[in-house]
């Protein structure tokens, strides 16, 4: 069992740390075009041939959509019971509601439980997408707006592969092959640019960051034995939920409080410290998910 936990934790911390390293040696490497391309290109290249190869069918999967909308929801009403000196209450709710679902999750998820699952794990990523650029920007900056997720191609790209999966015939091959080629350079992508984020980062308040993060396993949790208990899940898709609500906070957390002015420097080592922690708490996490769903 340790070393098959190794052969699915290594390789995607491996390729963070390899992102780390460059960025620490690039000090004035510019991502933001590489990383654009890979919000508007390849992810959903990635979501859309997933979801072709994988037809998700909404009548069966409900439980899931349910789950997954619940586990992003739960944390963030739970974490409103906590307090902490200096620390806004929306910058506390954000980072606990979404999680590194795209960064580490998708990658981490197929290794651990199968390419086989990746039409869930695909649903799960939509899920955190589409609230994150709605009710997470709405919790930001109420001058957002709440149709931000319409101009997100990656919702787009996930309608489009759900209503075409059962119709694959009436596209032409190479279309479906293309999308395919294409999907497969985010996710490496996604872990190499998760560590140059990283890498341009220095925590502060590391007592604050510690009891954050902590308080965001706690509420994952629960939120988990809740939705568990309640929904008629499998155990495919138990396992699923229980990883995604102990991910990371999402770097995108960081990007978006400094957008809208709300303690970035704080969210910065509440992400920074979460996704270091990550190294003990997921290989935890998967080992237990393996052995005992």
């Amino acid at each position: 069992m340790f070393l098959t936990l190794l052969n699915i934790v290594v390789p995607v911390f491996a390729v963070v740390a390899v992102g780390f390293a460059f960025g620490r040696r690039q000090r004035h490497g510019e991502m933001g075009f590489i990383n654009l391309a890979n919000v508007a290109v390849f992810c959903p290249a990635l979501v859309f041939s997933a979801l072709i190869d994988n037809p998700v069918s909404p009548g069966e999967s409900w439980p899931l959509i349910l789950a997954g909308v619940l586990i992003i929801l739960l944390p963030g009403l739970l974490l409103c019971l906590f307090r902490f000196r200096g620390l806004e209450r929306r910058t506390l709710v954000v980072a606990g509601m979404f999680r590194n679902t795209g960064n580490i999750g998708i990658p981490l998820m197929m290794l651990a439980y199968g390419a086989d699952q990746l039409g869930a794990i695909i649903i799960l990523f939509v899920l955190s997408n589409l609230i994150h650029f709605s009710l997470g920007l709405f919790i930001l900056s109420k001058q957002a707006g709440p149709w931000q997720w319409l101009k997100n191609p990656i919702i787009w790209a996930a309608v489009a592969g759900v209503l075409l999966a059962e119709h694959r015939h009436w596209l032409p091959e190479f279309v479906y092959t293309s999308a395919d080629l294409l999907g497969q350079i985010a996710v490496p992508l996604m872990l190499f640019a998760l560590g140059v984020r990283l890498s341009g980062g220095e925590m502060g308040e590391l007592g604050l960051a510690l009891r954050v993060n902590l308080a965001y396993l706690l509420v994952g949790a629960a939120s988990f034995a809740l939705v568990a208990w309640w929904l008629p899940l499998s155990a495919d898709w138990l396992r699923l939920l229980a990883l995604s609500v102990m991910l990371p906070p999402a770097v995108l957390n960081y990007l978006l409080c400094e957008q809208y002015r709300c303690q970035p420097d704080k969210m910065a080592s509440i992400v920074l410290l979460g996704n270091a922690m990550s190294v003990v708490t997921i290989p935890l996490v998967v080992y237990l998910t393996l052995t005992y769903l």
